[in-house]
């Protein structure tokens, strides 16, 4: 679990690719201090196992299903890539409930500046607009953010120039990939409610295609 609250970016030393499948080298300092071996580490948002770490960085490897569904794939020498590691139950949760399990990934459609405001319009898939809320939380690239804006197909937010220095959002242009996940409660309410509206319609005689043809799911 972590909090989506980025500690330090990271610089990829060599990802090196494999069918479907890379073994990641990422240069770090900050999050090496109490690091061991099978810790969980965010990279852009994505859960990843720490395999090996020495005084300079750590690797881990990326599966088929992440390297898949994930921007994960598009990392090269050199990339910055946020980092955290995960929540000490004992810490600060300055963010909101972050799981590294990507949902999908999204294109910057467009970013521009107001006072000392950076707001990013990012494209979703259409199959989550339902889980998008004015003020609610989303995760980009491993960052917790407030959602400011939202479309049927994009949601809009906003960062302080403090996040855009300390995170690759201040590095990502136009037409650039970026891992979404989705507030975590809202996917369980949604699920939960998706369930009984289910269960309640076949106890009623009312099938599901009926109830996706009327518009109830």
């Amino acid at each position: 679990m972590f909090t989506g609250i980025i500690e330090e970016l990271g610089t990829v030393k060599s990802a090196a690719a494999i069918g479907n499948t890379i073994i990641l080298t990422i240069k770090a300092s900050k999050i090496l201090q109490d690091l061991q071996l099978g810790d969980s580490i965010s990279v852009n948002g994505v859960c990843l196992t720490v395999t090996e770490f020495n005084h300079d960085g750590f690797s881990a490897d990326v599966m088929p299903e992440t390297f898949k569904s994930t921007s994960l794939s598009s990392l090269k020498d050199r990339t910055k890539v946020n980092l955290e590691r995960a929540m000490a139950a004992n810490g600060r949760f300055g963010g909101h409930f972050v799981t590294g399990h990507v949902d999908g990934t999204g294109k910057i459609l467009k970013k521009t500046v107001n006072e000392n405001a950076i707001y990013i319009e990012i494209s979703v898939p259409s199959s989550f607009s339902h889980l998008l809320l004015m003020k609610g939380s989303i995760t980009i690239d491993g960052t917790s953010l407030t959602i400011f804006g939202v479309r049927e197909k994009s949601v809009t937010v906003s960062i302080i120039p403090h996040t855009a220095k300390e995170t690759v959002l201040g590095l990502k242009q136009v037409g650039e990939i970026v891992n979404l996940e989705f507030d975590m409660l809202a996917k369980y309410l949604y699920s939960f409610m998706t369930k009984e509206q289910i269960n309640k319609a076949e106890n009623a005689g009312i099938s599901e295609d009926f109830l996706k043809e009327n518009g109830f799911l």
